[in-house]
């Protein structure tokens, strides 16, 4: 990024982060770029580290508005832009220790230094080591990881919005003792 690119997305860092703080939320990442004659300010909000599950969208569109406000109220950015929020997503690679803590629960294939791999669901971070179950290795040192990745569950994610009564059935078409026929 060049000189005058990395100023203004300091400029509006010192700007939102304290309403992205005031949200409980976590600043990630800041850029700004042009496009045509306007600016385009993109901002990437998380949740704390110790949290787990993900960002809703109604706390997306809160603090949306309080950056909106924030902006507009300074002098930061001179000029009209278009405002970009967004959360980090499961496509953001696993490079710091808080990403890791954010993927707790999730199935993560790790690059290690060897240049090997390990694949298995991140249970905890604890000193500087990742737990993992159903993987060949209970543990891997972050020394040793060169990057990670959460690997999407579309099974797990249909779980997530039909609730566990309508988990995905294995058996389709069979009745469980406990089901009644319609």
């Amino acid at each position: 990024m060049n000189k005058a690119k990395q100023a203004g997305a300091d400029r509006v860092r010192q700007v939102v982060e304290p309403a992205v703080q005031a949200a409980d939320l976590y600043l990630e990442d800041v850029t700004v770029s042009l496009a045509g004659s306007r600016s385009v300010v993109r901002i990437t909000v998380d949740l704390p580290e110790d949290a787990v599950g993900n960002l809703d969208l109604d706390a997306v569109a809160e603090v949306s508005r309080e950056i909106n406000n924030a902006l507009d109220a300074s002098d930061a950015f001179p000029g009209a832009y278009t405002l970009e929020i967004s959360t980090p997503g499961t496509s953001r690679p696993l490079t710091e220790l808080r990403h890791f803590k954010r993927a707790r629960g999730r199935i993560v294939r790790l690059t290690l230094t060897d240049g090997g791999s390990v694949e298995g669901r991140l249970r905890e971070v604890e000193d500087d080591r990742l737990l993992l179950t159903g993987a060949p290795v209970g543990s891997v040192a972050l020394d040793d990881v060169t990057r990670g990745a959460i690997q999407v569950e579309l099974k797990r994610a249909l779980e997530a919005d039909l609730g566990p009564e309508m988990a995905v059935d294995e058996n389709p078409g069979a009745i469980a003792p406990n089901d009644e026929e319609v």
